[in-house]
């Protein structure tokens, strides 16, 4: 089996050492150690490429978007931090294996290219690397997917093709949802009560619960983070793997999950 990595991250860029001020860092301080964490899980399993999900990529309504450029570049400049620098390449072969397995099983796919020099980096994708690259001492490709406005199947689904395509790449791959919880946690006890169940049904992996949220549920929680995880969901669907909620907490009203799925030979 090539899929050697999974896991789930938020992205606010408060958790970053340079943005982040002395009083925010500390009351994120068990997310940030969890990422810590997490980078050393990352570390130890050797990725190859890494596909992470990010809500802040452009969302069709109809279709899943595959980064299909090679150069990926990105700064912190958006948060006053422009020395805080990311350069990767994608993995342009993965990008077309997944595209291609996608639309042979009538799933829309657009792999993504701009013709520009590079692919930008949003805080979506930088933030969670910021931590996973701390450990590694070797390179790691990257490749950025945006979720869609379809249906819940349909991101299960696009995450089951994108686990039979890992499975018989050369390489080993990881894969990452990234993604807050309730952005509401401080206005409503709706945000409060989706996040409580979301984290419970990961842990215990009552994946058909999650599938079957109701949809005012999730609205009104005001999430970024559902879409990445059904589509992690779907990667995982028949995997043995074992799950770990690394922390959560949400001390400015913003959700934020780190968890990480140990994945076992099958």
């Amino acid at each position: 089996m090539s899929l050697n990595f999974a896991g789930i991250s938020p992205h606010p860029p408060i958790i970053i050492p340079k943005i982040g001020s002395l009083d925010d860092l500390q009351k994120v301080g068990n997310t940030i150690l969890a990422m810590k964490k997490l980078s050393s899980t990352f570390k130890n399993a050797e990725i190859d490429t890494l596909i992470v999900i990010s809500p802040h990529m452009l969302v069709y309504p109809d279709k899943f978007s595959i980064c299909g450029m090679k150069k990926l570049f990105g700064t912190f400049a958006q948060f006053d931090h422009p020395d805080i620098v990311f350069d990767y390449e994608s993995d342009i072969d993965l990008a077309i294996e997944i595209d291609k397995k996608a639309k042979s099983e009538g799933i829309k796919t657009l792999l993504y290219n701009n013709d520009g020099e590079f692919f930008e980096l949003d805080h979506g994708l930088m933030v969670p690397l910021y931590y996973l690259k701390q450990q590694q001492e070797t390179a790691f490709k990257v490749l950025p997917i945006a979720y869609s406005n379809l249906d819940r199947a349909a991101h299960f689904s696009f995450g089951q093709i994108i686990r039979d395509v890992a499975k018989t790449y050369p390489g080993r791959v990881g894969i990452l949802a990234s993604g807050d919880l309730s952005h509401q946690l401080l206005q409503n006890n709706d945000g409060q009560e989706f996040d409580r169940k979301i984290v419970e049904d990961i842990k215990k992996s009552n994946v058909k619960n999650i599938l079957y949220y109701e949809d005012e549920f999730i609205e009104a929680a005001g999430e970024c983070g559902y879409r990445s995880i059904l589509i992690l969901l779907g990667v995982l669907d028949g995997i043995k793997a074992k799950m770990e909620i690394l922390s959560y907490e949400g001390p400015f009203g913003v959700g934020y999950l780190v968890a990480n799925y140990t994945l076992k030979e099958s």
